[in-house]
């Protein structure tokens, strides 16, 4: 039992950085704005969380710096995407080059630099419960924020009036904005808060994940992240699914590489990858599916009042 929960821990961990990422994603593109650049705001929020924990010891210190810098680098792409109508994939790229270089500019002197902060644990009375107290006492609380923040998105997107307001902004944005809604203010909140979900993403594979800073530490997590909101076809519990079954791949290879399974280890660490692609080609081929579940609005820039 111990070691079935061990695995499953395991995954959770790995998965939960795409977590994040896929769901701040997804509410971008619920709003019609395809960023691209999330690879990009995973590597600064890493960068910046990892350095604000490494000077002040202060976990959530962390946190709000790489939520912080994601949200900036997000803004910054709305300014292009909403304001000036660039082309969204175009500035997605842009995005991701300028993150990857910045991330790996700045983190020039921690590289090689590993935490010793002590992890924050949930404790108290839930520790002590019958077959789920060993969750509450082995779970990172940035898990459990990851699945507050997932319960919240559920929530906003299928139950509120502001969740039906962004939904709608993302089928037709010049119906929203005849409506009066003010569409470009929702265009730059729901891209910001993506960009903030994937600074802690970063924050987390940095600090959590790794503890230790070196170059290339988000290692396409960005992209995966992109293609598990198609993969989940816009919606927060099949990303929350996705991600974790992506986790639990990286956690295959990891125990393929231990236990020695005669494979070539580029092809164990390709998994998840070629995991991706597949995903991805199959769900594209059900051209029902994808007319049904893509924000009709999803990357196009129109004129609007704003």
């Amino acid at each position: 039992m111990s070691e079935t929960l061990a695995i499953v821990l395991a995954a959770v961990v790995a998965g939960t950085p795409l977590l994040y990422a896929a769901l701040g994603e997804l509410i971008t593109e619920r709003a019609g704005i395809l960023n691209l650049g999330v690879e990009g705001m995973m590597v600064i929020g890493a960068i910046a969380g990892f350095a604000a924990v490494y000077y002040s010891g202060n976990l959530w210190l962390g946190v709000l710096a790489a939520g912080a810098s994601g949200g900036l680098l997000a803004l910054a792409f709305g300014v292009l995407a909403i304001s000036l109508r660039v082309n969204h994939v175009a500035a997605g790229l842009a995005l991701t080059i300028f993150g990857i270089s910045l991330g790996s500019y700045v983190g020039k002197p921690l590289v090689g630099q590993s935490l010793s902060l002590s992890e924050v644990q949930l404790s108290g009375g839930l520790t002590s419960l019958p077959l789920i107290g060993p969750l509450f006492r082995e779970v990172h609380p940035l898990i459990w924020l990851s699945w507050l923040v997932f319960a919240g998105i559920w929530f906003f997107l299928a139950r509120s009036r502001a969740g039906l307001v962004l939904r709608s902004v993302g089928e037709s944005t010049a119906s929203a904005d005849a409506l009066g809604y003010p569409v470009m203010r929702i265009q730059y909140l729901a891209t910001v808060f993506g960009g903030v979900m994937a600074g802690v993403a970063g924050v987390f594979i940095s600090v959590v994940y790794t503890s230790i800073w070196t170059e290339g530490i988000v290692a396409g997590r960005g992209w995966i992240a992109v293609a598990l909101v198609i993969f989940a076809t816009w919606r927060p519990g099949r990303c929350l699914v996705g991600a974790y079954l992506f986790g639990g791949m990286t956690m295959a290879e990891l125990l393929g590489q231990v236990i020695g399974l005669g494979v070539p280890t580029e092809l164990l660490s390709a998994t998840p990858y070629l995991a991706t692609v597949i995903v991805l080609v199959l769900i594209s081929r059900k051209d029902s599916t994808m007319r049904l579940s893509v924000p009709a609005s999803l990357g196009k820039s129109l004129d609007i009042k704003g």
